[in-house]
């Protein structure tokens, strides 16, 4: 055992702009798609820290603890942008429940067919995560709120059900609601 004392990270406000900013401004943009919006955001997480400064405990990084503050601030918008769209709109075209298991896996007959992005080129995958970010931007608000917290910040169902403030039935309509939504969309303007 070593007596290796543990130093609690400090907070230094003065360097936030550059330290932070850029990091904060692409977290923001790659989540809410607007630009001006993010950059509020992070000036907002600033404040916000600045007024929680005291509450602030040096268990993680000074990055952690505003992107933290972030997320919080993003899943605010989320839920602002989705007020009213409670329930998912209805489709005509196809019913939903042929192409998923009661589990919520694909059904084998329908399981997506490769986009052609296993290729690990960047350019290529660049343009790829250009067009996702196209076709994610067309979801309904609530649906892209939920389809983003689930799988771009790994957050768990109930989570995202409790904070966003729907039920498990209807948070499993929007997934595959907005899976098939994307794939479509993927399907048109990427292969």
């Amino acid at each position: 055992m070593s007596n290796q004392v543990l130093v609690p990270h400090t907070l230094n406000p003065h360097a936030w702009v550059n330290n932070h900013a850029d990091y904060l401004y692409a977290y923001a943009l790659g989540r809410i798609n607007d630009a001006d919006e993010a950059r509020d955001l992070v000036q907002e997480v600033f404040l916000a820290a600045l007024e929680k400064a005291e509450r602030f405990e040096g268990r993680s990084t000074e990055r952690t603890w505003l992107t933290a503050i972030l997320k919080n601030k993003i899943i605010d918008i989320y839920r602002k942008r989705s007020s009213g769209l409670r329930k998912p709109e209805k489709t005509e075209d196809k019913d939903y429940e042929d192409f998923f298991h009661e589990d919520g896996h694909w059904r084998e007959e329908h399981w997506p067919k490769a986009w052609g992005v296993e290729d690990h080129d960047p350019l290529h995958n660049k343009e790829f995560n250009q067009v996702l970010h196209q076709c994610m931007q067309k979801l309904p608000a609530l649906w892209l709120a939920v389809f983003t917290m689930k799988h771009m910040e790994d957050e768990s169902s109930e989570n995202i059900c409790e904070r966003l403030k729907v039920t498990s039935a209807n948070f499993w309509v929007i997934i595959h609601r907005a899976k098939l939504n994307l794939r479509a969309c993927l399907q048109k303007n990427w292969i």
